[in-house]
């Protein structure tokens, strides 16, 4: 679903992606973790088209991912995002910034488009809060309208950046419950994620991310219990045992 060809990324000298490679298969869940900086979001953005790279491929479904051409439209219709920091209209209600992008991207009749909104609503728990707005919302509902907003263009995949980051802690089950539901029913999945636990129930595969290189990846539970580089040794004992 995901073909990523030595991927290369600079914001200026600073150079944030060296070389990525990297592939998922349709239906997998792939967990991406690494300390801060280490390239994780501005690997999914390049996967999204919403950054340029300066060497490399990236590829959807066998469609080349091209930024700057026009094609990029129907890429992003394909691949759905849900962010950190929710990016909610806040004067819209929350059945509104669901449906927003079939109405206006895909051209949908409103009818059906508010129908299907309604049932993803619904499907992330949040029947009966079609007319709140975001400030009426808590962070957890807020993002569990962003992954119904992204589920409403029928993605083939869903990248997560941070998904649970900005939440409170009591919240964040909430939103991680939605996703080993989504996880259960198939859709490829692409999460860059600090919850360990998540990604070692969850996820098919982990790619630990540093420097702007994949230091290790493999199997979920084989990588996250018994690691076999000493940086990722290093970063998970870190992040398992804080001090």
């Amino acid at each position: 679903m995901i073909e990523i060809a030595g991927l290369h990324k600079k914001f200026g000298e600073h150079v944030v992606l060296r070389g990525i490679t990297a592939t998922i298969a349709r239906g997998e869940v792939v967990c991406v973790i690494g300390p801060s900086g280490s390239g994780k979001s501005t690997l999914l953005r390049c996967i999204n088209g919403l950054e340029h790279w300066h060497a490399g491929s990236v590829r959807i479904d066998g469609v080349p991912v091209l930024p700057h051409d026009r094609s990029i439209r129907t890429v992003r219709a394909a691949v759905g995002m849900v962010f950190q920091r929710f990016n909610l209209f806040p004067h819209r209600s929350a059945l509104e910034n669901v449906v927003e992008g079939p109405i206006f991207v895909k051209r949908e009749p409103r009818a059906a488009a508010e129908a299907r909104g309604r049932a993803l609503l619904a499907r992330v728990g949040l029947a009966g809060r079609e007319a709140a707005r975001p400030e009426q919302l808590s962070g957890g509902q807020q993002q569990r309208v962003a992954i119904a907003r992204a589920l409403a263009m029928q993605p083939k995949v869903i990248l997560f950046d941070e998904p649970t980051s900005a939440l409170d802690p009591e919240l964040v089950g909430d939103v991680l419950g939605v996703m080993r539901a989504l996880a259960d029913d198939g859709m490829t999945m692409l999460v860059v994620t600090h919850e360990i636990a998540f990604a070692r129930e969850v996820a098919d595969r982990v790619l630990f991310l540093d420097g702007g290189v994949i230091v290790e990846e493999g199997a979920a539970r084989q990588m996250l219990g018994a690691p076999r580089e000493p940086r990722t040794r290093e970063f998970l004992h870190r992040v398992l045992h804080p001090i």
